[in-house]
């Protein structure tokens, strides 16, 4: 079966792909995977790590062949917050379960789960179902986060300072 190895971020591959893969936010996380894509192409995707495949990049095939990414739309649960101190206690709640969450500016989209729903109108939240793409914070398997403006900044309580 054909390999592919390496990951092309989007941008940085030009030309048709020889493929198109669909793929939801489980099977973009995966380090080894066998993959047809939309015209029929099968392949072993076969990384040395485990990935965050973002719609747009490319899978290099050991031939030299680009395989695009889609991200397939799921069934996702819209949570939608009147405030950001309603936002942040709903992202605690969430991270408090390890659930995968993408946080936008007034909403928060995780997979359908009705327990979730029921507690988050609780707080207050709106919710409703939708279909669309999944890109939840940094992989939140322990995938590698990409550079999309993700900054983390240690502080150093009083007492710890080191001169």
């Amino acid at each position: 079966m054909l390999r592919a190895t390496e990951i092309v971020a989007a941008g940085a591959w030009t030309g048709k792909p020889t493929d198109v893969v669909r793929l939801d936010y489980d099977r973009r996380t995966r380090r080894r995977i066998a993959l047809t894509g939309v015209g029929g192409l099968g392949f072993l995707l076969d990384l040395a790590e485990v990935p965050v495949l973002r719609a747009g990049d490319g899978i290099r095939l050991e031939d030299g062949r680009i395989v695009a990414v889609e991200a397939a739309p799921e069934r996702l649960l819209e949570i939608t917050c009147t405030n950001a101190s309603q936002l942040a206690r709903i992202a605690w709640h969430l991270g408090n379960r390890h659930l995968a969450a993408e946080i936008g500016e007034r909403a928060v989209h995780i997979r359908d789960d009705h327990v979730i729903a029921d507690m988050v109108q609780g707080l207050g939240s709106r919710t409703r179902l939708v279909e669309r793409a999944f890109n939840p914070e940094g992989g939140a398997y322990g995938g590698a986060v990409h550079g999309h403006g993700h900054h983390h900044h240690h502080h150093e309580r009083d007492g710890d300072h080191h001169h």
